[in-house]
């Protein structure tokens, strides 16, 4: 979660990357509002972006937020966790 991620949408213009939920997937956002969310997933073919709700969004924070705490990952975790609070508060 080092440093940050931007990805251009073809509709949406520029979007910033929240985090990454699993290998391959990640949460994205437009970049000023913060009310549009897209699952971006990287495979052979490229890149696919999935719209998301605000509320699906959240619990995906909140499931990578809770996989963190469990490996013990306590860097990214405060991380992230600050992520959360400034997006979905």
């Amino acid at each position: 979660m080092n440093g940050e991620t931007y990805l251009n949408h073809p509709t949406f213009g520029l979007l910033f990357r929240v985090c990454m939920l699993e290998e391959g997937q990640e949460l994205f956002t437009t970049l000023y509002a913060q009310r549009l969310f897209f699952l971006v997933t990287t495979n052979s073919h490229g890149l696919s972006f999935e719209p998301i709700s605000r509320s699906d969004a959240r619990h995906s924070v909140e499931s990578r937020l809770r996989q963190l705490r469990r490996i013990g990952s306590s860097q990214d975790f405060e991380q992230l966790q600050l992520i959360h609070k400034q997006t979905f508060q």
